[in-house]
């Protein structure tokens, strides 16, 4: 066996893979922050996903070949669910004051609602543990985002990551419905980046924010931003790959943590007693949530095998 793939399988390897998933996952909410004290969400999001989009172009001939019109219109439906809603909520959460740590969050429960949302038609008997979880993160949320609001933060700023959270689990729902026929990964990532940045450029265009500021700040912000949404995407694919899909759905509730950490000494946001207790109840229910669903007599897919499509 190659070394390469020795390194690979070996323990080490995977909580590597783990580590960098959850700190380059978390760096997207620390970008979202960033990028807004220099420009408002339009003009960020528009450079952002112009970048991105360049950065893409070269799996895009290829897409234009293989695409039909209806493969088409999927991924742009896909690109206005996992991007332009979720990337839009997110940045304007950002701009209405909403700690990187409350976004991060609210936007863990997203594989949890996913697993709800599979597990009830395909008949597939729910553990008492998943239920005690879901519960428990739902209460995490709530207890954290009570702390904002006695923070100052508005409820209508609250609900900018929640439409951002509910966006991207739709988005995965119908990725998972139309996995079977969905061009290679990089492809569908260049269609989806093309599509969002036509949709960002369009807006701002007409919204009169299109122009970038000159500032050093506001173009480290869209670097960031490419690098944590084109790197945590495929980080996130390599470890559902290598690791499973369990794994690395459970992974992404440690955001929320690493994005506080990292987020009160970069903004100075605090970690007040609210947050903490939140997290620590977002944990307890990670721990409840990695058990297995028992399968139904209708399912012969083994859990974690669907593959993904949406891109962050």
């Amino acid at each position: 066996m190659p070394l390469h793939t020795r390194l690979a399988n070996h323990p080490t390897g995977a909580r590597l893979r783990g580590a960098a998933l959850v700190v380059v996952w978390s760096s997207g909410f620390i970008g979202a922050e960033l990028g807004t004290r220099h420009a408002g969400p339009d003009t960020v999001l528009t450079w952002r996903c112009l970048a991105t989009a360049a950065v893409l172009l070269p799996w895009l001939p290829r897409a234009i070949t293989r695409l039909d019109r209806r493969e088409w219109a999927r991924q742009a439906v896909l690109a206005l669910l996992c991007q332009c809603l979720y990337l839009g909520g997110v940045v304007s959460a950002a701009a209405a004051g909403v700690p990187a740590g409350t976004s991060a969050l609210i936007a863990s429960l997203q594989p949890a609602l996913v697993l709800v949302a599979t597990v009830l038609p395909t008949r597939r008997r729910v553990r008492k543990s998943h239920l005690v979880g879901l519960a428990l993160g739902t209460t995490g949320v709530a207890v954290t985002t009570t702390g904002d609001l006695h923070a100052g933060v508005g409820i209508p700023a609250l609900l900018l990551p929640l439409s951002a959270m509910l966006s991207l689990a739709a988005g995965t729902l119908l990725q998972q419905r139309w996995s079977r026929t969905a061009p290679p990964l990089m492809q569908t990532l260049a269609v989806q980046a093309v599509v969002t940045a036509g949709f960002f450029t369009a807006y701002s265009a007409v919204a009169g924010e299109l122009a970038p500021p000159s500032s050093t700040g506001f173009w480290t912000a869209v670097v960031w931003a490419v690098v944590a949404g084109v790197g945590s995407y495929g980080l996130y694919y390599l470890t559902t790959t290598r690791d499973g899909a369990d794994r690395a759905s459970t992974l992404l509730y440690l955001t929320p943590a690493a994005t506080a950490l990292w987020a009160a000494p970069m903004f100075g946001q605090p970690i007040g007693p609210t947050t903490v207790l939140g997290l620590l109840i977002s944990a307890t229910a990670v721990a409840l949530l990695r058990t297995p669903s028992a399968p139904g007599p209708d399912e012969s897919t083994p859990p974690g095998r669907n593959r993904v499509g949406c891109s962050r």
